[in-house]
């Protein structure tokens, strides 16, 4: 697995990691009852359907799940240290905030 999966990863099965990464919940996502939320976040954390038509680069940065019948989107943004502009390299991550977002399909 290469160094930028790996990063993904760690940030989306624990929904944190060391530094300053940040996870972002949609107002779709947000407007759901706390346990529902907690169930969705869950099979975030679990998703690993990554294959050639999902995850064209191997990064494990994109994902769709079904959840009560919506489907839902997460998605792993790269930022350099300022959240200013795009990070020169994701697999570094003394130089890369990066962003989980999780949320309702229609809200991409």
């Amino acid at each position: 697995m290469n160094k930028i999966a790996e990063l993904n990863d760690n940030l989306r099965k624990h929904m944190w990691s060391p530094g300053r990464n940040k996870i972002v919940l949609t107002r779709g996502v947000c407007s759901l009852p706390l346990i529902e939320q907690m169930l969705l976040l869950k099979k975030v954390r679990n998703f690993n359907d990554f294959n050639k038509a999902n995850d064209v680069y191997k990064h494990h940065d994109f994902g769709k799940i079904e959840h009560n019948g919506t489907n839902y989107f997460f998605k792993i943004d790269y930022y350099d240290p300022s959240m200013e502009y795009g990070s020169e390299n994701p697999a570094n991550e003394n130089i890369t905030i990066r962003v989980l977002t999780i949320m309702r399909a229609d809200e991409y």
